[in-house]
């Protein structure tokens, strides 16, 4: 399993990465993008199974790129996962229609993070 991990904080992108590891879940390759413009380029030349992705960031935010990712079918088998300081109804709602399979506020437990891991891995598999 390949994972993207999508933030415009370093230290964010260093402790999910971290958590990632602890979930000890088969993780092939762990990739970084610092705003959704180069998630997209990432994209573009990998074949990647998760997408973590922040949602306040500068050049393409989240939703821009959970759009772009929505309106292109080669992305229809990534998994989608929004990780978020902001975590209210409606920020929620703009992304519900956007293939997201999960929404986690900020901070978040590993625990959380290894069942997110596991689930796409058993899925990757089938």
């Amino acid at each position: 399993m390949r994972i993207l991990i999508v933030d415009d904080s370093s230290i964010m992108r260093t402790m999910i990465k971290r958590v990632v590891v602890l979930a000890q879940v088969p993780v092939d390759d762990i990739l970084e993008a610092a705003n959704g413009a180069e998630a997209l380029e990432i994209l573009e030349s990998r074949d990647v199974h998760l997408l973590l992705t922040d949602i306040n960031m500068p050049v393409m935010t989240g939703v821009e790129l959970l759009r772009e990712l929505a309106d292109d079918n080669r992305w229809d088998n990534l998994t989608r996962v929004v990780i978020s300081t902001d975590g209210s109804a409606c920020r929620q709602e703009e992304v519900a229609g956007l293939d997201v399979c999960r929404y986690l506020e900020k901070p978040f437990s590993p625990e959380i993070m290894r069942d997110v891991l596991s689930e796409v891995a058993r899925t990757a598999r089938t």
